[in-house]
């Protein structure tokens, strides 16, 4: 398994989230530099957004999630056309990053 790794639950439709592309970035400076890239299956997962064998050094990322498109299949307006979840490595640990999402907001959380 990645070290990093999210999902996506539609909070509305109480169902995951498929086809909705994220990527990962590092920040360096005042810059982020992406490192990996994805979109999420049925169950709303990307589960192999790194190489098993990847450790990322301790520093700040950034998940980048194109829900746009996502609300857009489904003919919804939705308030946000992106979330961008930045949070801090500071071990070698697996990290999960989920997204409870639906048209007007979201929250996310550290999970298992």
């Amino acid at each position: 398994m990645s070290q990093i790794t999210t999902h996506i639950l539609d909070t509305t439709l109480g169902k995951p989230a498929q086809g909705v592309a994220i990527s990962l970035h590092q920040q360096h400076g005042a810059e982020w530099i992406k490192l990996a890239e994805g979109t999420t299956n049925a169950d709303g997962r990307i589960a192999n957004l790194l190489d098993k064998e990847t450790v990322l050094p301790i520093g700040i990322y950034k998940m980048h999630f194109e829900v746009h498109p996502y609300f857009e299949t489904l003919g919804i307006t939705a308030f946000y056309p992106w979330v961008d979840i930045v949070f801090n490595i500071s071990t070698n640990e697996h990290y999960h990053v989920p997204l409870l999402l639906n048209p007007f907001g979201y929250s996310t959380y550290r999970g298992s």
